[in-house]
């Protein structure tokens, strides 16, 4: 093989080597990602279909039910409200009338199943589209329950 044909599937198999290494490292992070909803969202159908997402918002006062290590709740952002089914330990500073992010999937029954709970740890921190879900359901001074099936 000559010295220029030689180079010529070199840099072929290299760039070859890298575009597969790109697609990878794409799809990776492709399904790792865990798209961050208010409840009104979901509510209104702007959730993921058959992905995780996240959920944040407060937990609603007395909606705190335990069943074994299933634990039951409601997360609202005082327009709308998703009940909420998680099986494990709850961190610490997860408490109710206190704001919480939850990882997992919707269910078709409108049933949040989360896999991950993540509790506030600073009561002046809350991501930027919860605060601003609860100051427009704050203006309106309305609460509406789970969209129904």
């Amino acid at each position: 093989m000559k010295g220029w044909k030689k180079r010529g599937a070199i840099v072929a198999a290299a760039l070859a080597a890298v575009g597969i290494a790109a697609a990878l490292v794409l799809n990776a992070l492709n399904s790792n990602i865990a798209l961050y909803v208010t409840p009104s969202d979901v509510a209104a159908g702007k959730s993921p279909h058959g992905q995780a997402f996240r959920i944040g918002g407060l937990v609603k006062e007395g909606s705190l039910r335990r069943d074994n290590l299933t634990v039951h709740f409601v997360v609202t952002d005082l327009a709308r409200e998703i009940p909420v089914a998680y099986t494990g330990i709850l961190p610490d500073l997860f408490k109710e009338g206190k704001g919480a992010v939850v990882q997992g999937r919707l269910g078709p029954d409108g049933q949040f199943t989360a896999s991950e709970v993540l509790a506030k740890h600073d009561e002046n921190y809350m991501p930027p589209q919860a605060q601003a879900a609860l100051d427009r359901a704050s203006k309106t001074g309305k609460t509406q329950g789970a969209p129904q099936p």
